[in-house]
């Protein structure tokens, strides 16, 4: 079926993915009728699947309803410690089953929840606390370690509640003393959750942007921005079963390896959102492990998995993967970096499962394009369309004038899912925001049939003598080589010039490529002003942040002078 029949069948009215206008700030905007207006309606919704597991890590396994019990008892505490509608919590911690508890405890009495990145430092945290001036911090012992030294600078800090740490000291206490431990939350009172009044606009979240330059910027969430991925998400799935022809399938419980950090928006908001509404099951990883993560998928009968591309290459890489059963799989998909087209087929190949991608930002709560199944399989450089309640755009330099089908230019976004704005920074949302469009600050185009096709970030491009170079375009060409792994393309000074390019790879394990080789197969499909000047081999994954995207800050340092071609 064409993109427009399945439209027209899924979402006219009365139907499960129907639509309808309304007023979000004063702008007229496409929503899914039937979603949740609150994540609070949400918890409600979530709580239905009683016995059922929505969380397991290592031997802790916690049923919906004990999930249910220990929100509820969480969120009285907030109420009862005068936490009011709009004031902030920050949640800092690693994937523990305490993460969604502590993030529904706070959203669903209305105050606003920060998920901190757990991979900042002292200074990073106490910047998120400071900035976004939360009262409450849970965390767990590794992030209380880091903001201790700094809580001088932070007055409007009131609590600190600690999940699994040893001996503490005021004002930390430890937050097994209101709810216990992840095996004690089912026998907690039944009780409701604190009624509160929660509009689906309420701000929700405030998430951090991933800050490679300058400070993070929050962006302000809402409700109605988290629930929109519950359908955008489940309208993908559906979408590529009735793409290739096939009867839908009877709704079915799945179990997700979530192998990608709570704080950033791909995890929460396009997974834990839909998986909650859904009843499903995730796995927590302490920590990355392929050869884990082959067990925990044998043992869980795990459906689905994915992160960012290394994450499946390692998986199909990996000399032990044959020992293990991984039939259960169905979908690796992932975000976050460009990927190669070799990648797409390969999952195919290898497991038999059928990759996945899409586009967002933080600045989008994650999915506004979905792009799965056969869909990518011939369409592997894409990152597919737009789900129906989003519109695109593509807008030359200066927001101005809207360009024709395939040209370049920068990615204007549109929908329900797009943030409230920057918390507290006025200035920099009147650049980003123009009436209800987020500018993503992305190089894109779009084919006739409305499939997305990311080129660059605008200030990753590359300009030699005048002439634009689009670092994906060359990655890709690089990925396809059969020893790459990993690759970015850099820009590197030159006087005359400007700029050439240069890049980073990474070998698979025991393979072998030379600069030559790799300069030579660039310069046998792309223009020689492509074609990098030098080429460094990387012994370790490329340095990647917590949304997967790669710090191409940190590899300009290889191409110092005094650094070797190898790293």
């Amino acid at each position: 079926m064409s993109n427009e029949a399945i439209r027209d069948l899924l979402c006219a009215p009365g139907e499960r993915f129907e639509m309808e206008t309304v007023v979000i700030d004063g702008v007229p905007t496409r929503t899914w009728k039937h979603a949740p207006p609150s994540l609070r309606a949400l918890a409600e919704i979530a709580r239905g699947h009683g016995e059922r597991l929505v969380t397991i890590y290592e031997d802790e396994r916690v049923s919906y309803e004990a999930w249910y019990r220990a929100v509820a008892r969480l969120a009285q505490e907030f109420r009862d410690r005068g936490i009011k509608k709009g004031d902030r919590i920050a949640l800092a911690m690693r994937n523990l089953p305490e993460w969604p508890v502590a993030f529904f405890a706070a959203t669903a009495i209305g105050a606003i929840c920060v998920p901190l990145n757990a991979w900042w430092t002292g200074l990073e945290l106490t910047f998120g606390l400071a900035n976004s001036g939360c009262r409450i911090l849970v965390c767990d012992e590794e992030r209380l370690d880091r903001v201790l030294p700094h809580l001088p600078e932070l007055p409007a800090l009131e609590s600190i509640m600690v999940t699994r740490a040893g001996a503490l000291l005021p004002p930390a206490e430890h937050l097994e003393a209101v709810i216990g431990k992840p095996g004690d939350w089912a026998p907690l009172p039944d009780s409701a959750i604190p009624d509160v009044q929660i509009e689906p606009d309420d701000p929700a979240t405030i998430f951090y942007t991933s800050g490679t330059t300058g400070q993070p910027k929050g962006a302000l969430g809402s409700h109605r921005n988290l629930t929109t991925n519950i359908f955008s998400s489940a309208w993908s799935a559906v979408r590529a079963v009735l793409r290739r022809g096939d009867p839908l399938p009877e709704p079915a419980f799945k179990t997700t390896l979530l192998v990608i950090p709570l704080f950033h928006v791909t995890a929460c908001s396009a997974g834990l959102m839909g998986a909650l509404f859904a009843g499903h099951t995730a796995v927590y990883m302490r920590k990355w492990d392929v050869v884990k993560a082959f067990e925990i998928i044998e043992r869980e009968k795990v459906s689905s998995t994915g992160g960012v591309p290394t994450i499946a290459w390692q998986m199909i890489e990996h000399p032990d993967r044959e020992k293990y059963d991984l039939s259960s799989l169905e979908a690796i998909a992932y975000g976050g970096a460009p990927s190669a087209p070799e990648l797409v087929r390969k999952i195919r190949e290898v497991f038999g499962a059928l990759p996945g991608n899409g586009w967002g930002m933080t600045e989008t709560m994650a999915t506004v394009t979905t792009h799965s199944s056969e869909d990518y399989l011939n369409r592997p450089t894409s990152a597919g369309p737009p789900v129906p309640v989003a519109d695109l755009k593509i807008m030359n330099e200066d927001g101005t004038r809207e360009l024709p089908v395939g040209e370049v230019g920068e990615l204007w976004a549109r929908g329900p899912m797009v943030v409230k704005g920057y918390w507290n920074r006025p200035d920099a949302t009147a650049e980003t925001f123009v009436d209800g469009w987020v500018r993503t600050g992305d190089l894109a185009r779009l084919d006739e049939e409305g499939f997305c096709f990311i080129v660059d970030r605008a200030k990753d491009i590359i300009i030699r003598g005048g002439e634009n170079i689009y670092s994906s375009e060359v990655e890709n060409v690089l990925y396809d080589h059969p020893a790459v792994t990993d690759a970015a393309l850099i820009g590197i000074p030159h006087l005359q010039l400007g700029e050439e390019p240069a890049a980073v790879v990474h070998l698979a394990p025991g393979a072998q490529a030379t600069e030559r080789e790799l300069q030579d197969l660039v310069r046998s499909r792309l223009a020689g002003f492509k074609v990098p000047v030098r080429i460094v081999f990387s012994k370790e994954t490329l340095p990647r942040n917590a949304n997967g995207k790669i710090l191409k800050r940190e590899l300009k340092a290889l191409f110092l002078p005094e650094q070797t071609a190898s790293a």
